[in-house]
């Protein structure tokens, strides 16, 4: 089968499209004729150097995918050759990843894709929805009415995050460049600031006429540490990247700080097929590129600047047959 594979860690140009032996599921396991695999920034950045990951080149890399089981191994009852699935896999400790015509992976990590959703848009979802479902619903735990300060709102997790908030009755201020605004407007934020030509915490609150209740951050550096003086007391922020500066008032506000990084769950992939299915999240699509343009969509990642998921195409019919 064909896959993207890196022998060394370093930029784009490390990955290249190969021959590799087609993988065979164990007990508890299927197989996955891929048909779509979603790239995330922890890709690139594994690409770059996986040792913090426990990654050993050669890699396949990849989280995302989205497909039809062909084959099922011992003891898998919930599933059956045929059936349209998706799923993340771990990024942790794992060299053969999503990048790959056929890809093996437990049963207990699955779920039937959504209906309403092409196997593209499916592939966009299970990483980057996890994370901000972590992020939204489980920890900041946000409720009707309540204002949260959104950074990196347009980007795969930021846009789908915006959208959770949203259906959890919240308040969104989303912060991205202006020309994202019409999308994040679109998607239910009652307001957008531009970092690049506003003053963020004074428009934040400002709109909101009140100090916030949240800070969901998903672009790093000390952007979370700066945003803390907004937030009330008691009132909640969580990151998914790094967070830097100073974070004293932490303390003085009697705030809770929640660190995210998204583990594989079934459960929470069946919660997105009924938030798909209701209409309250749709993935964001930014660029979709056939699997031979991996080192092209790690760029885009590595940019930044992107609006939405960058998803790869792996095959058009899901029917074909194995190539050994």
């Amino acid at each position: 089968m064909r896959a993207i594979v890196y022998d060394i860690f370093g930029g784009p140009d490390v990955l290249h499209l190969r021959e590799v032996a087609l993988p065979e599921p164990g007990p508890g396991q299927v197989r996955v004729a891929i048909s779509a695999a979603g790239t995330n920034p922890v890709d690139a950045q594994n690409r770059q150097d996986g040792s913090w990951a426990d990654l050993h080149p050669p890699v396949i890399p990849g989280c995302d995918a989205s497909g039809v089981i062909d084959v099922i191994g011992p003891g898998v009852r919930r599933f059956a050759p045929g059936d349209e699935v998706f799923y993340m896999v771990d990024f942790l400790n794992n060299a053969s990843g999503t990048y790959a015509e056929y890809h093996v992976v437990d049963a207990a990590l699955i779920a039937r894709k959504p209906q309403s959703l092409t196997h593209v848009e499916a592939a966009a979802l299970p990483l980057a929805a996890g994370t901000a479902y972590e992020t939204i619903i489980r920890r900041l735990a946000l409720t009707r009415g309540e204002w949260v300060l959104l950074y990196g709102a347009a980007g795969g997790v930021g846009s789908l995050a915006l959208q959770m908030a949203v259906a959890q009755g919240a308040h969104v201020i989303a912060v991205a460049r202006a020309q994202h605004h019409p999308l994040l407007s679109a998607l239910g934020a009652l307001a957008c600031v531009d970092y690049t030509t506003q003053d963020v915490l004074a428009e934040a609150q400002r709109i909101a006429g009140r100090k916030l209740d949240a800070v969901a951050d998903f672009v790093g550096g000390e952007t979370l540490a700066e945003s803390l003086a907004v937030i009330r007391p008691y009132g909640r922020a969580a990151s998914s990247v790094g967070v830097r500066g100073d974070l004293d008032r932490l303390l003085d506000l009697n705030l809770t700080l929640h660190g995210i990084l998204v583990r594989p769950e079934q459960r929470r992939l069946e919660a997105f097929d009924r938030l798909v299915s209701t209409g309250a999240l749709r993935p964001i699509i930014d660029q979709v590129l056939p699997l031979q343009e991996a080192a092209q969509a790690h760029r885009r990642l590595e940019s930044g600047h992107g609006q939405g998921k960058i998803v790869l195409v792996v095959r058009e019919q899901t029917n074909d047959q194995p190539q050994r």
